[in-house]
């Protein structure tokens, strides 16, 4: 069997996810001219967290003209404010438009990623067989792996048990008795869209959110009609959108005491459905707003007001049976958990897969902190990008904006690989990296999400902001716009070592079964 010979597949690129980001990186190889590549998807179907979220009520808090690519506008988005079924379409139009399915290789999660040295190419496991790649884009995103807490009891728990990004649609909540665990984006929207059906509704409530209004409506379709006949009208409304952002940007990053005033509309807002004092205190937050995401809702407030609603302003601690506890005491007999817990930002499982040049896991590299270069690179992990990788979330707009920065900074990559010419591969400096991340740390020191009072996900285990860019969207793109090369340190192949055809050509290597 060792002596037998099969054939291992090798690619220019490969990218890990068919999300906004795996999709965008498809589209912007393919407009560079790079076709020897492969999206990696571990699910049936492209969407990423907009295939995986599909709970009652799902729908993105960013105006849909301006939470889609630059590249693929869509006139006829049916409300300001889409849902996910509209936004999951979306992006499976766009996999057919720029024939990126050809690219996609479904069921193939990625197991393992382990860098080679000598050959300087990326050796990369799935669970339907293995490729090499000179260049690893990883788009799988920070909202992929749901998190949910260890509770003790619940594996006890005899009734049904489910996280929001894994919802069961098979299972009936109709008269059932139901806890919903967070007050988080998805729990605003689940409990107005189950509290009619259920027969009671218990809400764990670790930190209130700051709610307002959400200005949805349909789109007319006059509206729908003058932006197919004329483009113009949808770019400039997506430029309105975008610009109303970048001026908010202000007071979210240097002037966190202006937003007192949002603070009073968002009381209003809370005012107008909760009567209750007792409940209103209950909801009402302790830190400035801004400093967790803002959350919208028009029904979230009101759906607590209805009498089958109870809100226990503590975290869940304890399952006993059917009975849930909480860090208070209050104890409920429920028929359905659901947690709506979060995910794995700060300590994605993908990097526990992700072998370096140095022989370290990309979590082993991060263990005393998740940072990286420009959100795209990291040292000792040559040829590796990351698209919304640390410090590129925003607290105020659409990550598309970031995605599409981050896609130029990729198509320069390749395009200075191709200067270079034959084997070669660019590793970020760690004295570039320490340097670009002293200078966002030092920047974050200002913001609300540092000096506004709460504990949000934003925050690793040790305090610090690895996810949220501390600037404007305009910032980020000219600081991702070129790849500079004194950056990085240009990867040679060993001495002694032949080195293989130059990167940009595709090619089929021999390997030794079981290599």
């Amino acid at each position: 069997m060792a002596e037998q010979e099969r054939e291992r597949e090798h690619v220019r690129v490969a990218v890990i996810g068919s999300g906004f980001g795996g999709l965008g990186a498809a589209v912007r190889l393919r407009r560079e001219g790079i076709t020897d590549f492969v999206v990696l998807e571990r699910a049936d179907a492209v969407g990423g967290t907009w295939r995986d979220n599909s709970y009652p009520g799902c729908a993105c808090d960013v105006p849909s003209h301006l939470y889609s690519f630059s590249f693929a506008p869509n006139p006829d988005w049916p409300r300001a404010f889409s849902g996910q079924r509209h936004i999951r379409a979306y992006l499976e139009h766009v996999a057919d438009v720029f024939r990126l399915r050809p690219h996609i290789r479904f069921n193939s999660e990625v197991t393992r990623l382990r860098w080679n040295a000598e050959e300087l190419h990326w050796e990369i496991e799935t669970v339907r067989g293995h490729l090499t790649a000179d260049v690893v884009v990883s788009a799988a995103g920070p909202l992929s792996d749901p998190k949910t807490p260890d509770i003790p009891g619940i594996d006890s728990f005899e009734g049904k048990v489910f996280h929001s990004a894994r919802w069961d649609h098979d299972y009936d909540l109709r008269g059932k008795r139901v806890a919903m665990v967070g007050t988080g984006a998805s729990a605003i929207q689940i409990v107005p869209a189950i509290q009619r059906e259920v027969a009671g509704l218990t809400l764990f409530q670790r930190t209130p959110p700051w709610v307002m209004p959400r200005a949805d409506r349909a789109i007319s379709g006059v509206e729908r009609w003058l932006h197919r006949q004329l483009p113009f009208t949808t770019q400039a409304r997506r430029g309105v959108l975008w610009g109303l952002r970048e001026l908010q940007v202000q007071a979210f990053t240097k002037r966190p005491n202006e937003l007192g005033l949002v603070e009073s509309l968002a009381k209003a807002n809370m005012r107008r459905a909760i009567k209750d004092p007792a409940l209103r205190a209950k909801l009402t937050p302790d830190y400035r707003i801004g400093c967790k995401r803002i959350l919208l809702s028009n029904t979230y407030y009101p759906a607590l007001a209805q009498p089958n609603v109870d809100v226990v302003a503590s975290g869940l601690t304890e399952v006993r049976g059917n009975t849930v506890v909480a860090a208070d005491g209050t104890e409920a007999e429920v028929d359905a958990i659901i947690f709506g817990t979060g995910f794995h930002v700060t300590d994605m499982p993908i990097a526990e897969r992700v072998i370096g040049a140095g022989g370290s896991s990309l979590a082993e590299h991060w263990k005393g902190g998740v940072q990286s270069m420009r959100g795209a690179a990291v040292d000792g992990f040559p040829n590796f990008l990351t698209v919304i990788g640390p410090n590129t979330g925003l607290g105020n707009s659409s990550m598309i904006l970031m995605i599409e920065a981050q896609l130029n900074y990729l198509a320069d990559y390749m395009r200075q690989l191709d200067v270079l010419g034959g084997s070669a591969a660019l590793d970020a400096r760690p004295a570039a990296v320490t340097a670009w991340n002293a200078k966002v740390q030092e920047r974050m020191k200002r913001t609300v999400w540092n000096t506004g009072g709460c504990n949000s996900w934003y925050l690793d285990e040790n305090g610090v902001n690895t996810t949220i860019w501390p600037g404007t969207t305009t910032e980020f793109r000219a600081a991702t716009k070129r790849v500079d090369l004194g950056e990085y340190e240009v990867v040679r192949p060993p001495k002694g070592v032949e080195a293989g055809q130059p990167s940009g050509k595709g090619r089929k290597k021999k390997v030794e079964a079981g290599a």
